[in-house]
């Protein structure tokens, strides 16, 4: 049976490789999973110290390649020699190390020397324009993962809490936010906005909005315009939820259909036993 997902390219061919480019957490073991569940070849480019161990041990040696976070010539020969058709990006690689701890080959000398900007939006996107002149195809990262991205709805399936109009507050400042390229959540309550997120990420975000008052405070996330799918999911996962509960944010609202719950039913299960209520907004 042919795979389905919504975000597969037109031609998709299942019988080609895809190698997955894999940076920390849970994200890239989901895909790994959905990519062998669809009966895909599957090969896999790790980094040191930032893909997780059991996921690289759960692939045959001739299947994968270790590197140093920079070593761009030697990700795009190994996506060479293992004969890909497809590459994924999933998994976030440690937002410092972009710009300090990096170990970067000629080749990613090279191409940072050549960027008059340099944050993870333009270098991962001159990597994948590396990636793409091989020949290989990078997939749009929700791919496979239909099931995990937020829905319509309260998810949790009880009345939402938060009021409609400080909901369309807070999903106002978000988005603003994301145009901005400042961050892609907030948390506000009642009309007032307690804290944006920045380069800090999301779940300190949520942390610092815990220092006010929380009841009635709302979690939102969204995506910016323009987003390039190929290497920037936003994800809602059960360390943001952690998150939530340590600073008293029992509510948050995701876009549908494009922030990934990294494992929706068990992010649900959790939320559901801890008391906080998940919309999906359009």
């Amino acid at each position: 049976m042919p795979p389905t997902s919504a975000f597969l390219p037109p031609g998709f061919e299942p019988g080609r490789p895809i190698a997955l480019i894999a940076g920390q957490g849970l994200y890239p073991r989901l895909m790994a999973g959905a990519i062998r569940a669809a009966g895909i070849p599957i090969r896999l480019v790790a980094f040191e110290d930032e893909t997780p161990v059991e996921l690289v041990e759960s692939f045959p040696a001739a299947d994968r390649r270790l590197l140093k976070v920079g070593q761009l010539g030697h990700m795009l020969k190994s996506l060479q020699a293992f004969g890909a058709g497809y590459a994924v990006m999933a998994g976030q690689i440690t937002p410092r190390r972009l710009f300090n701890g990096l170990h970067p080959d000629l080749k990613a000398a090279r191409l940072l020397l050549s960027l008059r900007r340099r944050n993870a939006e333009t270098i991962f996107g001159a990597i994948a324009r590396e990636i793409e002149a091989l020949g290989v195809t990078l997939l749009d990262a929700r791919s496979f993962l239909d099931d995990h991205l937020a829905a319509a709805g309260c998810m949790t399936g009880r009345k939402f809490p938060i009021e409609e109009d400080h909901v369309a507050h807070g999903i106002q400042i978000a988005r603003e936010c994301a145009r901005l390229d400042i961050g892609q959540g907030c948390v506000v309550r009642a009309g007032t906005v307690l804290a944006v997120e920045a380069f800090e990420g999301t779940d300190e975000m949520i942390r610092r909005a815990g220092s006010f008052r929380t009841e009635g405070a709302l979690f939102v996330k969204t995506v910016k315009p323009g987003q390039d799918w190929r290497f920037d999911v936003p994800c809602f996962g059960l360390r943001t939820l952690e998150a939530m509960r340590e600073s008293g944010v029992s509510a948050a609202a995701l876009e549908t259909g494009r922030v990934l719950m990294l494992d929706r039913p068990a992010v649900l299960r959790q939320a559901r036993e801890w008391g906080i209520d998940i919309l999906g907004f359009s």
